[in-house]
């Protein structure tokens, strides 16, 4: 693919002292991510890690009936190697485009070659691991205790923070997919948010117009996850 921003832009490279990330550079292949893609499922081969630049990738858990339920989101603040971290050989769970964009890619013989070969990356990755089991955490909490307005305004910003300018490539289809709810609660809670003044809903995208606003309406999950980056990484994520 042609690149046409800075790249890497992920968080997590970029945190990478110099030396460390000139090294690894060259193992990075720069992706598109396309909406619904799926690019590693469930009880297959852990082929690759993905360190999205900008969209979000969904971690689903697959079940024998074909239910999938939404565990965690990753954008540009982590990466999809909390499986390969271990050193797991098989997926198991299904990591699927929710929202496209960009990423680097890297196998994960040369993910687990970087964890040996240079602290700084393997320090990174394992602050990041535990970010990722926070906010599993922190959303199963939220999910089962705010209202869908709130978490919407939630997911928004955390959207926001993984994008470039204020206008979100986000459907109420997209919406409805990220919060497990019907597509028309999803629209009501949309027209409150519009209503506030906090975002602007068009065709095909929603506009932040006031971040401020928009974070009165969230619940407290969004601080706190962000606090939680901060404590664990270093310093490449804007305080609260």
């Amino acid at each position: 693919m042609t690149l046409r921003k800075p790249w890497p832009r992920n968080r997590l490279l970029l945190a990478l002292p110099a030396r460390v990330a000139k090294a690894i550079q060259p193992k990075l292949e720069p992706i598109e991510l396309r909406h619904r893609d799926v690019l590693i499922d469930a009880d297959t081969p852990l082929s690759h890690v993905y360190f999205p630049d900008e969209g979000v990738i969904s971690v689903l858990a697959v079940y024998p009936d074909g239910t999938l339920i939404e565990t965690a989101t990753i954008g540009r603040e982590g990466c999809t190697g909390f499986q390969a971290f271990f050193r797991a050989r098989m997926s198991s769970m299904r990591l699927y485009v929710q929202v496209p964009g960009t990423a680097a890619r890297m196998t994960r013989a040369n993910f687990i070659a970087a964890l040996e070969e240079h602290t700084a990356f393997a320090e990174i990755m394992q602050g990041y691991v535990q970010v990722f089991l926070e906010q599993v955490m922190i959303s199963a909490g939220c999910n089962g205790t705010h209202g869908l307005t709130e978490r919407l305004a939630r997911w928004l910003l955390m959207h926001h923070d993984r994008t470039d300018g204020d206008v979100l490539p986000l459907t109420h289809d997209i919406l409805a997919e990220m919060l497990g709810v019907q597509r028309p609660s999803v629209s009501h809670a949309v027209k409150r948010l519009n209503a506030s003044g906090a975002i602007q809903s068009r065709r095909g995208n929603l506009l932040v117009k006031d971040r401020a606003r928009l974070k009165r309406h969230s619940c407290e999950c969004y601080d706190l996850l962000r606090l939680r980056i901060i404590h664990h990484l270093p310093k490449t994520y804007p305080e609260p």
